[in-house]
């Protein structure tokens, strides 16, 4: 049985702990919040609650596994899990519109071609084959399995099967998933949608490569799901399933530094002088706050993949609304730039910044455990800004609030008359709540693109100490960071030879 401190109480942290915690290790998670959670926290006002992090769950079979693997109660008991149908509701700037199916492609197939003009299905239901085919190809070696130490070959290797594209006597493929769009989908309705699902992560399609096409593929394949009481109580679950394994917790624990002996991680420096021996270490915070608490000696190995730009952040505008959610409303709202051009290059351009009318995502659950009673609605609008932005004056963040509820307008047209108040979450209070470098929301992992798309591996140059979480293999997002615990664990527990879940 060994000793095994955690740093961070992330929803990586909290799925590698119960993991190990149930293997029969010892482990005591250090927190410098007094939460658990990460990114996944709610807000609370009047009897209103919201969400501050992902608002919906994709693939849910990751954190199924969590709970069968960890004890006798399956996750279906410990929190309600509902499909969400339809999936989203897209308006397009030419003003259509369309709802989507949840989980059925044909469903899907058949709104499209009744909302944007026969053949706009079709083309979406074969990019969706291919789409598929990328993601058995990847499946593994992205999600199941620890980096390959040969990740070049996923550095330089594109499982997109792209459709050949005749141009000027050239015959050419996609490359990027803005290529994927423009010559494959032909309709700028359809790439909107494709981009979409990249946006959302913080990706400019322009640059991520085609097999991208797996993000819309894990929502058309395996739903989209909401956690009733907000995804916050899935937070609550994995945190006490952890405490019934006998995780011990320490809130309010800011770590100082790793202690190392001999070579390899030996434990924790607290910030008020406390020593904390241990036999392993597993990080679960950003690399910036790791790299700063592994004195003198580099956590990643020469030939390491290499770095990732600078991921983008998010901003929130929480919005308590008089008057019940009608019936029939869409649980999500995607509402599509005016300029899709114009937003992806103020968002990823030198001059990084917020488009005049980005697109914004409108979250509105319908929930009666978040609204003091059915008379008033909690409404959530998301949008991609740059990380270190929205953290200047009060002016300028009312500024673009402003902006996201113009845009949401579409989708609530009555939203100004319904506010009772708002709540404005900009890139700052992600830095404040996660610790990333401005506030920078992490993406899953992507083959190809030079490397530039995958995450570092779990393990680390010092022996003993492993990443979990978001910014480490295989990225962000919620069934990504469960994933990661599951392969920290199985690194822990199995040693280097562990080849991932079978």
């Amino acid at each position: 049985m060994a000793r095994i401190a955690v740093i961070g109480a992330g929803m990586g942290a909290l799925a590698a702990a119960a993991r190990l915690a149930v293997a029969g290790h010892r482990v005591a998670v250090y927190e410098r919040t007094e939460t658990y959670g990460g990114a996944v926290r709610r807000f609370e006002r009047d009897g209103f609650a919201f969400d501050t992090g992902p608002g919906l769950l994709p693939l849910p079979a990751v954190y199924r596994d969590l709970f069968v693997k960890t004890g006798k109660e399956p996750l279906e008991e410990c929190v309600d899990l509902v499909q969400v149908d339809p999936s989203a509701r897209h308006l397009f700037a030419d003003g259509s519109e369309a709802a989507l199916p949840n989980a059925s492609r044909a469903g899907v197939v058949s709104a499209l071609d009744a909302a944007l003009g026969a053949g706009a299905g079709r083309r979406w239901g074969d990019f969706l084959v291919r789409a598929r085919e990328t993601w058995d190809r990847t499946r593994r070696p992205l999600l199941e399995e620890p980096l390959w130490p040969d990740w070049q070959v996923l550095a330089g290797r594109e499982p997109y099967p792209s459709v050949p594209h005749k141009r000027l006597l050239r015959t050419r493929r996609a490359g990027t998933l803005a290529e994927v769009g423009a010559w494959e989908l032909r309709d700028p309705r359809l790439a909107a949608l494709l981009e979409s699902h990249a946006l959302a992560y913080g990706l400019d399609p322009r640059e991520a490569p085609a097999n991208a096409a797996v993000l819309p593929y894990m929502e058309h394949a395996f739903g989209t799901w909401y956690v009733r009481g907000g995804v916050r109580e899935l937070a609550r679950a994995v945190y006490e399933r952890c405490v019934a394994r006998r995780v011990a917790f320490h809130f309010g624990a800011q770590v100082a530094a790793v202690l190392e002996k001999d070579g390899r991680a030996a434990g924790l420096e607290l910030a008020d002088g406390t020593a904390v021996e241990a036999d392993l270490v597993v990080s679960g915070v950003a690399p910036g706050v790791l790299d700063r608490l592994v004195r003198g000696t580099a956590v990643r190995a020469e030939g390491e993949v290499p770095p990732r730009r600078r991921a983008p952040s998010r901003l929130t505008v929480l919005l308590a609304l008089r008057g019940g959610r009608p019936d029939g409303t869409a649980h999500r709202t995607v509402v599509h730039a005016e300029d899709r051009g114009a937003e992806l290059d103020a968002l990823f351009g030198a001059a990084a910044g917020m488009a005049a009318r980005p697109t914004v995502s409108v979250l509105r659950p319908g929930d009666p455990a978040l609204v003091p009673d059915a008379g008033h609605e909690a409404v959530t609008l998301v949008a991609t800004v740059p990380a270190g932005s929205g953290g200047g004056s009060a002016e300028e963040t009312a500024r673009r609030a402003d902006a996201l509820m113009t845009v949401a307008e579409r989708a609530v047209p009555d939203l100004r008359e319904r506010l009772l108040w708002r709540e404005v979450l900009t890139p700052a209070d992600v830095a404040e709540t996660t610790g990333a470098e401005g506030g920078a929301v992490p993406a899953p992992a992507l083959a190809a693109a030079d490397g530039r798309m995958l995450h570092a591996s779990n393990s680390t140059a010092l022996a003993g100490l492993f990443t979990v979480g978001g910014w480490s293999h295989p990225g962000g997002g919620l069934p990504h960071a469960g994933m990661s615990g599951a392969l920290v664990a199985g690194l822990i527990v199995e040693g280097p030879q562990f080849q991932g879940s079978r």
